[in-house]
């Protein structure tokens, strides 16, 4: 990827709020978090889960109530549809009926995301797509690029949600830096005439590949129960990129 440069020794620029505009900063991420994990009987679902969403297959009801034990059979059906909202908030995938008896489901990608290679441990694949969609959020809503210091600042409060919830996930800073830099997702880089040296991180090209701004945004609007269009300007850009005409930011022209 080309360098772009930008102001401030290649900081990226913060989204100036307008009086119309909805403040970025009111986003609720923590509902990723705490929407999947509203039923800790349930965890042992997502592996199953994305698994099949990894091989494209579709889901049963019965393997869905065989996955989650003999001792919670009873409750699951009671509990689907709330199921159904925390997967769609926490992974950005909709579990849709495929015939009309409600016995099969598709996977949907809502976000695209495929998070291939990424879920080998089944003990943290909730923290692992978590992190990933919360970074791939922030960068957008940062100017499409995030300082390394701002980022760990966030991270900090990510690892405190994280021990609410009793999820426990050694070094995420290894994984950002690491693991998601190597699937692409994300570009991790210094920041251009830096002095001294910083780093930052953007959207890899797996990111652009597999998702948008438009569906990023859509994703952080409904945590919040908001219609995109409550964040006139990250629609505006979100809209231009989908219509083909990406505008290159000031100060970060070749």
């Amino acid at each position: 990827m080309a360098a772009r440069q930008s102001c401030q020794c290649g900081e990226g620029r913060h989204r100036q709020n307008t009086q119309e505009s909805k403040p970025v900063e009111a986003i609720n991420f923590s509902q990723i978090l705490q929407g999947v994990l509203l039923h800790d009987k349930i965890r042992k679902l997502m592996p199953f889960l994305l698994r099949k969403y990894q091989k494209k297959e579709q889901i049963t009801m019965e393997e869905m109530l065989h996955t989650v034990g003999r001792d919670y059979r009873g409750e699951f059906p009671a509990i689907f549809r709330e199921f159904c909202e925390s997967v769609s908030l926490g992974f950005g995938i909709d579990i849709r009926k495929s015939d009309p008896f409600g016995y099969r489901y598709k996977l949907v990608p809502v976000l695209g995301l495929t998070y291939s290679g990424l879920l080998d441990d089944d003990n943290q694949i909730v923290p692992k797509v978590d992190i990933l969609i919360f970074i791939l959020s922030l960068i957008f809503l940062n100017g499409n690029r995030i300082s390394e210091e701002e980022l760990k600042t966030k991270l900090e409060r990510w690892e405190m949600l994280a021990r609410i919830e009793n999820i426990c996930f050694k070094n995420p800073w290894k994984f950002i830096t690491e693991d998601l830099v190597w699937a692409q997702y994300v570009e991790y880089r210094q920041i251009p005439n830096s002095d001294p040296v910083r780093y930052e991180f953007l959207w890899g090209p797996r990111a652009h590949a597999e998702t948008t701004k438009m569906k990023m945004l859509e994703h952080m609007a409904k945590l919040n129960s908001e219609d995109p269009r409550a964040y006139p300007e990250l629609y505006e850009e979100a809209l231009t990129e989908e219509r083909g005409a990406v505008r290159v930011p000031e100060g970060q022209k070749k």
